[in-house]
């Protein structure tokens, strides 16, 4: 893994997690569901932000989700129990060495996981270890260089890059997200595709605008400001007038867009 998870484990991130898995339930989970008595493994579940929709798309699947995270799978069971939701077991453990058999699931479901592991392709090789033959696998990575927007800002590129250094430093990828063929490709999938899934948001989508550009981005990167000024990789002025431009986005002439990137592969 990582060395840490960059984003951190406080409430007000488990409330952006929340936030972005909303906003995004329908851009990124509408094709993602599995049938009847199927068994799902959900590697890094966090703080279960995905593990509701990907239990409620697959009512009948028996889904476990793991994470190496005691607090976060602590918040997963707590909304999952809320939620009245029950086809859910949870497990901590590290991806890289799960106690589960041999080819015991049907299908593996990892979102916004690999961008946080310095060594994405061997725990895909070690997740397929746990697939059937012929068993799927569904993988879903931002990737923070697709961001663009109006009025464009050179601060506000710096503030995100702030994120995209900070990540690296952790041994995670912010921009994994085009890497999704390649790796799975190297991990001995096969069939495998991709498709991009932009978020365009200007002012005629309001739900967007407010959960995703002030709620789910800029939140995410006004997020690392300690961090990026305490290593130096930015000035404080410079830092926050480009989270000031990420927010001048969100205004009645503003434009922003991202790419996320979902990939499907079958286990040989």
């Amino acid at each position: 893994m990582g060395k840490r998870y960059v984003h951190g484990y406080d409430q007000k991130e488990s409330m952006r997690l929340r936030d972005q898995a909303s906003t995004l339930v329908e851009l990124l989970h509408s094709d993602t569901a599995y049938p009847a008595g199927s068994r799902v493994l959900e590697a890094g579940c966090g703080t279960g932000a995905q593990t509701l929709t990907l239990a409620a798309n697959s009512p009948g699947a028996l889904i476990t989700s793991v994470d190496i995270s005691e607090l976060s799978l602590a918040e997963a069971k707590r909304r999952i129990e809320e939620a009245g939701i029950s086809n859910v077991d949870f497990h901590q453990g590290d991806l890289f060495n799960l106690p589960f058999s041999l080819g015991f699931f049907d299908h593996l479901f990892i979102c916004f996981v690999l961008e946080h592991i310095s060594r994405p392709c061997e725990a895909l090789i070690e997740l397929k270890k746990l697939l059937r033959p012929g068993g799927t696998i569904t993988v879903i990575e931002g990737d923070h260089g697709s961001a663009f927007f109006h009025p464009d800002s050179e601060a506000a590129h710096r503030a995100i890059q702030c994120q995209v250094e900070l990540q690296k430093k952790s041994g995670g990828n912010a921009m994994i997200g085009r890497e999704l063929y390649p790796l799975l490709m190297e991990a001995g999938f096969s069939s495998i595709r991709v498709s991009p899934r932009m978020v365009y948001v200007d002012a005629s989508r309001p739900g967007y605008v407010d959960g995703f550009i002030k709620k789910t981005f800029t939140a995410m990167i006004e997020g690392v400001r300690e961090p990026a000024l305490g290593n130096g990789m930015i000035g404080p002025d410079l830092f926050d007038q480009g989270i000031r431009d990420l927010y001048r986005t969100s205004e009645p002439d503003g434009v922003f867009c991202y790419t996320f990137f979902k990939a499907f592969g079958l286990k040989g």
